[in-house]
């Protein structure tokens, strides 16, 4: 016999996320930015200067992946690449002051979505975003840039709520 999908609790879940997503992407449409990206961005922030090589580990991608995100972001100014002066075969790129402008954009449209989320659940939002954390550490997941071991003071990032999307993705 197949189940119907309405009684697998993981596809509330997984429809929720994609809507969710729906709903970031439209926020960030204005800023020209996509989700991925705002995350590269506020990682950025945090990590400092930082080299394509690290930062396609911290989000576990390619590095052929992270260089087309990060194309992107340096074609329309919110980051700087420049030639590791420790190891010159490496480059490390950094957030523009475009970059960082963008970034203020950015965790107004994650409070915008925070906002949507805790319309349509009330009372139980802050148990919902404590699951959502949950859920992520206990799949491995981690804030992107947060255990960085660098001899780079991190840049300050601009205020944001408890629950905004570096939480999530």
């Amino acid at each position: 016999m197949i189940m119907q999908v309405d009684q697998i609790d993981f596809h509330g879940l997984l429809h929720s996320a994609n809507l969710v997503e729906t709903e970031l992407r439209k926020k960030l449409a204005p800023l020209g930015v996509q989700p991925r990206q705002a995350l590269v961005l506020e990682a950025m922030s945090r990590m400092g200067p930082v080299s394509q090589v690290e930062l396609a580990a911290t989000f576990g991608v390619t590095a052929a992946s992270m260089s087309t995100m990060t194309e992107r972001l340096l074609a329309a100014g919110y980051l700087t690449r420049s030639v590791d002066p420790a190891s010159r075969r490496s480059n490390i790129l950094e957030l523009t002051d475009s970059g960082r402008t963008l970034l203020e954009g950015i965790v107004i449209a994650w409070s915008e979505v925070d906002a949507v989320i805790k319309t349509v659940l009330g009372d139980d939002a802050p148990a919902f975003f404590t699951l959502a954390r949950q859920l992520r550490n206990g799949l491995g997941g981690k804030i992107p840039g947060t255990d960085r071991h660098s001899q780079t003071a991190p840049q300050p990032t601009p205020n944001r709520p408890q629950s905004a999307p570096e939480d999530a993705d």
